[in-house]
C-alpha cells in the first residue's frame, strides 16, 4: 500500500477523520486486523462446519421467517466454496488495509452498515419482485469495503484473477457498480442479488458522506 495515495477526510464538525494510521508491520495480523481475520475465520468455520441453519439467512419480509437479527446473520452464511473464498479474499484484500488506517471499530460500525444496507435493499426489491427465497453471502459488505478502498487509495491499482487489467480502483469501482446496476435490471444473472451488493455501496457511500467525504475528492483527479 502506497502511503500518502489516498484520499485525505478532515473531520468537521464532529465527523471522523479518515487519514491513514501508521502501520506496525511487527504486528500480528489477528491482533491489528482482528475484526477483518474475525469475519474470514468465524465465516470459514461455519462454512466448513455445515453450520447453516435456515434462520441465519435473511428470508423476505412476507415470508413468515424473517426476524431482525437477519440483517446480520445472512452474511455469515456462503452457498459454495467459490462464494466464500472471493468474499473472504475481497475481505482480505480491502478490509485489512481499512481496517488498519481507521482502526477496528470505525471499521467494523462500516462493515456492519455496508451488511445491513444490502439487505434492507435485498428486501426492498423483494417486495415489489415477488418470490419466497432466502439470501446469503457477505457480498453486499464486501462491495461496500470496494467503495471505501477506492475512496481512501483512489490511484492504486487493483489487479484482479477475473479482471487481468491493472486499474485504478476509482475507475474499478464505478465499472463494478455499473456492471451491477446493468445485470440487475437486466436479470441476465438470476440467482445474484445484484441490488443488494449495490445496496452495500449506497449505504457505504452514504456513511462515507456523512463522515465528510465527497465525491469530487475521489473522481476530479
Amino acid at each position: 500500500m502506497k502511503p500518502g495515495r489516498y484520499c485525505k477526510l478532515f473531520a468537521t464538525a464532529g465527523r471522523p477523520d479518515l487519514n491513514q494510521r501508521a502501520f506496525n508491520s511487527g504486528h500480528s495480523p489477528l491482533t491489528d486486523t482482528p475484526v477483518s481475520f474475525g469475519i474470514i475465520i468465524v465465516c470459514a468455520i461455519i462454512y466448513l462446519t455445515g453450520f447453516r441453519p435456515a434462520g441465519l439467512a435473511l428470508w423476505p419480509l412476507e415470508s413468515g421467517l424473517f426476524t431482525p437479527w437477519q440483517l446480520l446473520t445472512y452474511a455469515l452464511l456462503h452457498g459454495n466454496f467459490n462464494h466464500l473464498f472471493f468474499n473472504m479474499f475481497a475481505v482480505w484484500m480491502f478490509g485489512t488495509p481499512l481496517e488498519r488506517a481507521w482502526g477496528s471499530q470505525r471499521f467494523g460500525f462500516f462493515m456492519t452498515v455496508c451488511v445491513a444496507g444490502a439487505a434492507v435493499a435485498q428486501l426492498t426489491v423483494q417486495l415489489f419482485e415477488g418470490g419466497i427465497y432466502p439470501t446469503i453471502g457477505a457480498s453486499g459488505g464486501v462491495f461496500g469495503l470496494l467503495l471505501a478502498f477506492g475512496v481512501m487509495w483512489p490511484d492504486n491499482r487493483i489487479f484482479l484473477l477475473f479482471f487481468p487489467v491493472p486499474i485504478k480502483a476509482k475507475w474499478f469501482v464505478l465499472i463494478y457498480g455499473g456492471i451491477e446496476l446493468l445485470l440487475g435490471f437486466s436479470r441476465t444473472m438470476p440467482g445474484i442479488a445484484h441490488f443488494a451488493h449495490l445496496g452495500g455501496m449506497l449505504f457505504g457511500a452514504l456513511l462515507l458522506y456523512r463522515w465528510g467525504w465527497r465525491p469530487g475528492m475521489t473522481w476530479r483527479r
